[in-house]
């Protein structure tokens, strides 16, 4: 890739995909340029020459592809990691392999679990489904009459409350997703009090991960933004600060030794394996089985979700990467896990 031409890619800021890919691209002084746009308008937004992706995510990327044709890529975790491959300079993934599992597991939470909570309140709540659907357009539909705007709010809100199955938020499931959050906000309040990011001086593509929901849920939708400001005003500040961290000068020393972990993160392990793994654990038994419902129980209350087949995905990259590891990180993995909830997920 041509490292002086910019990087393409589409998006809108009430992604939390898109917040956590541009915060990437800008600490790590990769030049790029976005096209405001959603799927449905991209072409009258300056991307009618641009490929569309075989699934309509956002954000997506605009690599060069054999032959130099550009391919529509989405899916923001192997898109980080062939940015790590491609530019040399800050990278967000640590040189210690087992410091980088665990910086990818981290990022798998941000990503698949904590989005719960971001759509959760952003479609349940009659209050944030109000806000959002009068803002989220306006992004990409602003110039129109305000009658246009109105239909654009009721199409956007019509299409996402009913897909809140898809990401498990239902009344059956509500307490364990908020409660959740809470001790999440507490963890990583606790967690800034010391320090700036979740494995060291440096942040990680976990903490991107993380960033990228936080954008939405502690700065966007009312109601987890004013339970934020109050019970976690750092998480609330590291989210502005994180947006832009280009000025940010990392040191290869600035990740933690993984055998000295600040109990801290071991907190937000253990939160992960509270929640998230006896999720990817159900789910992947229910896509096994060919169920096409997920019913468990997490933290001690019953979960019920339709099942999804890239959680399943999520689980076999997870320990492939975890396969892969020398046997020494290996170990070291395993002792930093025991006891948190996620050895489960390896064992």
């Amino acid at each position: 890739m041509n490292q002086t031409s910019p990087i393409v890619l589409s998006g809108v800021p009430g992604s939390p995909y898109t917040r956590k890919m541009l915060a990437v691209l800008r600490y790590r002084r990769i030049p790029y340029k976005l096209i405001l746009a959603s799927h449905d308008n991209l072409a009258q937004r300056g991307g009618k020459s641009l490929p569309r992706p075989k699934v309509s995510l956002l954000p997506t990327f605009y690599f060069p592809g054999e032959g130099g044709a550009l391919e529509a890529v989405t899916d923001s975790t192997p898109i980080i990691r062939r940015l790590e491959a491609e530019y040399s300079q800050r990278h967000v993934r640590p040189v210690d392999p087992a410091l980088a599992f665990i910086d990818a597991l981290i990022e798998d939470y941000g990503d698949e679990w904590l989005t719960k909570a971001m759509f959760h309140y952003r479609w349940a709540y009659e209050e944030d489904a109000y806000h959002a659907g009068r803002i989220l357009p306006a992004w990409t539909r602003g110039r129109g009459s305000d009658a246009e705007l109105e239909v654009a709010a009721d199409t956007i809100r019509s299409r996402q409350i009913p897909r809140l199955r898809y990401v498990g938020s239902n009344e059956t499931t509500r307490p364990v997703i908020e409660a959740s959050y809470r001790r999440f906000l507490d963890v990583m309040e606790d967690h800034l009090r010391s320090q700036s990011f979740f494995l060291g001086g440096r942040p990680g593509a976990g903490d991107f991960a993380i960033f990228g929901q936080l954008t939405q849920l502690a700065h966007f939708d009312p109601t987890p933004l004013a339970l934020t400001a109050e019970r976690a005003p750092r998480v609330h500040a590291w989210v502005g600060a994180v947006e832009d961290l280009s000025g940010l000068e990392p040191a290869d020393d600035d990740w933690f030794n993984l055998a000295d972990l600040p109990p801290t993160v071991r907190g937000l392990l253990g939160e992960i394996g509270r929640v998230y793994a006896p999720l990817l654990l159900a789910n992947d038994r229910a896509a096994r089985l060919g169920q096409p419902e997920v019913a468990t129980e997490i933290d001690g209350l019953p979960w019920v979700q339709q099942t999804f087949a890239y959680h399943a995905k999520c689980l076999a990259w997870l320990r492939a990467e975890y396969q892969a590891l020398p046997p020494a990180s290996r170990q070291v993995v395993d002792a930093t896990l025991a006891g948190t909830g996620c050895e489960l997920l390896f064992g």
